[in-house]
Parts: structure tokens; sequence; C-alpha cells
């Protein structure tokens, strides 16, 4: 039993080693497929949501999100972490799979996720200030909140309604924020002109590629250590319908973006690749391999169409945030109740009313937010500071000073 659960355990802190190498990767695909001149204010952003994310879940969200016996909607189990002891040493009770601090540490850095996402989204146009107030009142309250809805026991766990590992209670609850603060937002100056659609090409693609990669990487520890232990067949298992699905993600987007568009483009191969792994997430433990490979394609396929319709509707989303990770993730988490061992038609309604839920609470919360702000201190720089580029303005110093770059 002990040598299990020592098994379990470092499989554990493995896979929250990999979830937080992920920050990583959406930090240079955020700087890979945005301007140069706002480099800084981007790693700036995802440093803050990471240090501030772990802080935030410590000190309140953990227990929002695991408040034990509460009634399915909201509970709060107290301020900080308790001290798991039993005569002075850990209490080896609290989960046959691992250790409570291993349990925040590894929902910790899910939570930070959520942000990130609407961080690519408001790119290169939201003020800091108000992106930081927002990540402090929606990693801290709305995320835990909803995620104790179904992984913290609430009414949706007891519905029957399945996320695995996150495409809806991570991905979509950070894709109907990204959503919202574009709307209020507005588009960066000069997308949308003449009835054009302006093109902001990336100012690094050997970086938004290597942040890909590192975010695939990343999702082995994502979804496999959403397993909660080192169960060698649930785990393989799971690693396998993961990798799957992201390559079959990536190759239906360039297939279909090259017979629509006539060219191959690499940005369209990254987020296919992205909305794959969103798409397998909520099922990743019950789908076999021709399954993933189902869901990863048509993942792909809905990336290529995403894109075009948030672009039809005079939406600006820089790197695909809610095409990746607010409509595969809905894809996804309809997915289970199509595909593998839970598919039935109670299932998919269950599905359904999962993604409505999530829904309500992440439009109506993010809204409040940013509305607010905007009506008093403002969400967005000015049309100068816009311009020149944040980094300048805000931050007082360029990304790449030694090599002379002009600004773009």
């Amino acid at each position: 039993m002990e040598g299990l659960l020592t098994i379990n355990n470092v499989w554990m802190m493995i896979c929250t080693g990999l979830v937080f190498f992920m920050h990583l990767g959406f930090a240079l695909l955020e700087i890979g497929l945005t301007r140069q001149k706002n480099t800084i204010n981007i790693l700036f952003k995802n440093i803050f949501i990471i240090t501030m994310g772990l802080l935030l879940y410590c000190l309140l969200g953990f227990n929002l999100m695991y408040p034990g016996e509460f009634n399915g909607f909201i509970g709060f189990a107290g301020f900080g972490l308790s001290s798991p002891l039993a005569d002075g040493s850990l209490d080896l009770a609290y989960n046959e799979g691992y250790t409570y601090w291993t349990d925040f540490l590894f929902q910790g850095m899910f939570a930070a996720t959520a942000a990130t996402i609407v961080s690519g989204a408001v790119a290169e146009r939201i003020k800091l200030n108000s992106f930081m107030i927002f990540v402090v009142l929606y990693v801290g309250i709305i995320y835990p909140i909803a995620g104790s809805w179904k992984w913290g026991g609430g009414f949706l766990d007891e519905m029957g309604f399945y996320d695995f590992a996150g495409s809806t209670l991570v991905h979509s609850v950070g894709g109907w924020a990204a959503l919202v603060a574009i709307w209020l937002l507005g588009a960066r100056i000069g997308k949308f002109k003449d009835g054009k659609i302006g093109a902001f090409p990336g100012h690094n693609m050997p970086f938004a590629t290597a942040g890909v990669i590192i975010l695939w990487l990343g999702w082995f520890g994502f979804n496999g250590g959403s397993v909660l232990s080192a169960d060698p067949e649930l785990t393989s298992l799971t690693l396998v319908t993961t990798c799957l699905a992201a390559a079959a993600g990536g190759v239906a987007s360039f297939i279909f973006s090259t017979i629509l568009y006539k060219n191959y483009d690499i940005t369209m191969f990254l987020n296919g690749i992205l909305g794959g792994l969103v798409g397998i997430t909520a099922g990743a433990d019950q789908m076999s391999p021709t399954d993933a490979i189902l869901i990863g394609a048509i993942a792909g396929v809905i990336i290529v169409l995403g894109v075009a319709l948030i672009d039809r509707i005079r939406l600006d989303d820089p790197v695909g945030a809610v095409a990746v990770h607010l409509i595969c993730g809905i894809w996804g988490t309809l997915a289970v109740g199509i595909f593998g061992n839970l598919a039935g038609f109670d299932q998919f309604i269950t599905q359904l009313v999962g993604v409505a839920c999530y829904a309500a609470i992440c439009i109506v919360g993010s809204f409040l937010i940013f509305y607010v702000m905007k009506v008093t201190i403002g969400i967005r720089v000015s049309a100068k500071e816009e311009t020149e580029g944040l980094d300048i303005h805000e931050h007082g110093m360029d990304a790449y000073p030694d090599f002379g770059l002009k600004q773009q």
C-alpha cells in the first residue's frame, strides 16, 4: 500500500511539473502569434497569471472548489490550506493515490490555465491593470465555484456530467471569458477596415511552433495526471488517445484550410493540434484510439471554421483562443455522449446541460467583471499606446533591444 502510494504520488508530481511547463508553451505561442512591440506585455501577463493564480488558489480557490459537504452549488471550507497531519506526520489517509499537498499543487496548475486562455484573446490592446484585476476575480472566485459543480462533487457531478480533464471546466471556462472580453474590448486598430479583414502576422513563428510542441508535451501531464494515479492501463490509454487526437487535429486542420484557402497555413496547423488536444480532454480515458482520431479530426475542421466565424462576426482574437478553447471545448464535452464508453442519448443531453450551465456562470461572471471595469477604470489602452506598442508605454523597454528590429 505504501509503495503504491509513493508510485502514484511521484506520477502526480511529474504531471504537475508538465502542466506547469505548459505555461511556457502558452507564453511562446502568444508572443509568436502577435506583434513584436507587445512581447514584454504578453510575457508579463503570463508570469502574473501563474504567480498570482497559485497564491489565490492557496488562499481561496482550493477550498471553494473542494469544499467537502456542500449544497452542490457553492461551498467554502475556509481560507488557506489546512495541515493534514496525524500524530505529527502527513496524514496519508487523505487519498489512496496521492497526498493533500500534491492534490493542491496539481489542481492549482489547472486554475491558472483558464486565465492564460483569455490573455491570448485580449492581446495587444487591454490595459495591464484591468487584466490583472480580472485574473484575481476570475481565478480566485469564478473558476473554483464553477469547478466545484463537477470536480468538487456538486450538482453536475451528481447529475452524471462527465469532464475528465477539463474540456469545459478549464478550456471553455477560459473560452467564454475570452469571448466576452474581446466583444467588450473591440478589435485592434486596423483589423476591420472598409469591410475588409486586416492581417496582423505574428512576428515569430518559431516561437509559436515551439509553444505548441511544449503544450502538446504538457498535455501528457494535463490528461495523464487526471487519472489521479499511476494506474498503467488508464494512464497509457489516456496518453495514447491524447496524442492521436492532437495529431489528427493538426492534419485535418491543415488539409481543410489548404482546400479552402489554397495555401499551407502553419498557424492553422498549430491551432489544429491544440483543437484536437482540447477536444479529447473531456473523455480521454473513455475513448478508443479510433474514437480519439475522429474527435481530433473533427476538432481540426472546427478550428478552421471557427476562426473564420470569429472574423466574420467582427471579433478580434489574435491567437484563435475562442475557436481552440471554447468551440473545441464544447465539441469535446459533447463528444463524450457520442463516442466511447459513455456514449448515449441521455449522456449527450447531460453533457449539453453541463455546457449550458458553464456558459451561464462564465458569461455572467466575466461580463460583470469586464463591464464594471470598462465604465470605471477602462479596459483598453489609448490609440497612441496601441499603435506604438504596449512594451514601450507600459513597461518602458523593448523585447529585442540588441537586435535593432524595427517596431511593427
